[in-house]
């Protein structure tokens, strides 16, 4: 397992954005665990954060131009990882939304630097995916290309058919989705079948391999 997916679990449970009980989705389903992106709200788990993204990214071997935010979460998150490259001397623009255009100063609902070439656009998890696809058309309304979506986690669980939240937006809008680390990954690494003591309890891990097996995807 690559050095930052690691990290990023490591971050994830030392800041509790990862637990572990029973927890009710959006979907209805019971979920043994939850990840809440929100609870890096510190300047140290910020950067640590980016530095994650900005891993993933360049290890994707993905092509693009600049970053794009989706409002509210996709701020901090497309900031973070834009100084991350930057520190890597892959210096990128990066753009977000407001969820309502001004109609004074500068106007318009896109703060940054204009969309063009090909947008990689970050967020933390796909739920209903709507402000995933509200970006699309945003980037490209702008005349730009979106090419490739980062995410902190995957679920790796199928929506309302057979494919995943990912699988189904990289079949409708041919976008590569790229994440720091999937539930398959949790799964590896909480177990210490990556080399690393477990970091969970047998019954947690017996609960996340139920929770995969009825709801993943492959």
């Amino acid at each position: 397992m690559q050095d930052h997916r690691l990290r990023f679990i490591e971050l994830a449970l030392a800041r509790n954005a990862l637990r572990f009980g029973s927890f009710k989705l959006k979907s209805g389903r019971e979920s043994p665990y939850f990840f809440n992106a929100g609870l890096f709200s510190d300047g140290a788990a910020a950067a640590a954060l980016g530095e994650c993204y900005a891993a993933a990214l360049l290890h994707s071997g993905i092509e693009f131009d600049m970053l794009f935010g989706p409002a509210y979460k996709g701020i901090p998150l497309v900031t973070a990882t834009a100084i991350a490259l930057a520190r890597l001397n892959r210096n990128v623009p990066y753009a977000f939304n407001r969820k309502e255009a001004k109609d004074h100063g500068e106007g318009g609902n896109i703060v940054g630097n204009a969309l063009t070439g090909r947008v990689v656009i970050i967020d933390d998890v796909i739920t209903a995916g709507t402000a995933i696809r509200e970006s699309i058309d945003t980037i490209r309304h702008a005349g730009a290309q979106p090419v490739a979506v980062a995410l902190a986690l995957d679920r790796q669980e199928r929506g309302q058919g057979t494919l995943s939240a990912t699988q189904e937006l990289e079949k409708q809008f041919g976008v590569t989705c790229v994440s720091v680390v999937t539930l398959a990954d949790l799964i590896e690494s909480l177990s210490g079948a990556s080399g690393s003591p477990a970091l969970v309890s047998a019954e947690q891990l017996t609960s996340l391999r139920a929770y995969r097996e009825r709801y993943g995807v492959n």
